[in-house]
């Protein structure tokens, strides 16, 4: 995933995205991409304390230099497609765990990336609430045709994708 998400770059091989070799790029570069092409959701959500959702999910218009104005707009449409139009101004511990998940969601998709990131986005969630939140990322990939990158321990959970891949000690052992 640090590889997919231009965190890390190979120690050997060469990684493309969009016709770009990443290795020659540089970690501004790297930023600047994960922040346009590239949405992260993980475990544990990674939301921002003692803030509200809206603030949450503007941060990467705010580090893509958004105008004000468009950003609100831009939080509110991100939000409105997670279904939590009625929570943009409640804080993060004033949130269920799938709440918080689907904040951590809209954050993801707000730049409009082709590509979510999501590592174990179900683990701290119920079941009925993880299948909520893998409805959502299966849309997303229907609708919105984003390709979903997901890492999961659980069966249930991937049988939403399309294509597994099984690794185990680091190597492929299936491909389906």
């Amino acid at each position: 995933m640090n590889l997919l998400g231009c965190l890390d770059i190979p120690t050997s091989g060469r990684l493309f995205l969009d016709g770009v070799e990443l290795s020659s790029l540089t970690q501004d570069q790297l930023a600047e991409i994960r922040n346009k092409k590239i949405g992260f959701v993980f475990q544990n959500f990674n939301l921002l304390p003692r803030t509200s959702s809206l603030e949450n999910v503007e941060l990467p218009l705010i580090y893509s230099r958004v105008h004000a104005s468009k950003r609100y707009s831009l939080t509110v449409e991100a939000l409105e497609r997670v279904g939590l139009r009625d929570k943009v101004y409640n804080l993060s511990n004033q949130l269920s765990g799938g709440e918080q998940q689907r904040v951590a969601i809209a954050r993801a998709l707000v730049n409009k990336p082709s590509i979510i990131l999501a590592d174990e986005p179900t683990g701290n969630l119920d079941t009925q609430t993880g299948g909520e939140i893998m409805e959502i990322l299966k849309d997303l990939n229907t609708v919105n045709k984003i390709t979903i990158i997901l890492v999961t321990h659980e069966a249930v959970i991937a049988e939403y994708a399309k294509r597994q891949v099984l690794f185990r000690d680091g190597h492929i052992i299936s491909d389906q």
